[in-house]
């Protein structure tokens, strides 16, 4: 298993951003460290095989960063959920809550075929509601979930709990 520490310990936590009341884990750090990152990266493409799955989707934008490389490092398609307005094509659309207020996801109509097996990557699980919303976008393209995987989810939020019934998997819980 790929040692955690190094790319944990630079995970800051900012108070109050977004809103009030929230606890931001900043990556940037992370992202800022080559061999932090390249253990994280490498402790997500090691947690992957414990799914099966044919294609990966990502949420704008933290999940990009890191499932664009395990899509290639895996061979499959990587597929972006992204915010309203900025797909090109036809989208199918899910609106949902967060812990602060409301949000949306777009995903191109075309991006898997009704079937595909898709692993939904983020870089944290929290309440679980943008990862719900990915979710739906994946079933109403016909897809099916095959999980989720985070890099860290934070502890007491309700996320693996609101993805009940899905094989849910991180690399670390943060208090």
């Amino acid at each position: 298993m790929t040692d955690v520490g190094r790319w944990v310990r630079l995970i800051r936590t900012i108070p109050d951003y977004p809103a009030p009341g929230v606890l931001f884990r900043d990556l940037t750090p992370v992202w800022a460290d080559p061999e932090a990152f390249c253990q994280a990266q490498a402790g997500l493409a090691e947690r992957s095989f414990a799914f099966e799955f044919d294609a990966v989707a990502a949420i704008e934008a933290r999940g990009f960063i890191f499932a664009a490389p395990l899509a290639l490092a895996r061979r499959v398609p990587f597929v972006p959920l992204r915010r309203p307005g900025k797909l090109p094509s036809e989208t199918w659309r899910v609106d949902y809550r967060l812990e602060y207020g409301e949000a949306s996801l777009e995903m191109h109509q075309d991006a898997i075929r009704p079937g595909t097996r898709v692993l939904i990557v983020d870089d944290i699980l929290a309440t679980g509601g943008t990862s719900l919303a990915a979710g739906e976008l994946v079933a109403k393209a016909g897809g099916r979930v095959a999980g989720y995987l985070f890099l860290a989810e934070l502890a007491g939020l309700g996320g693996r709990e609101r993805l009940k019934g899905r094989r849910v998997e991180s690399l670390v819980t943060l208090g």
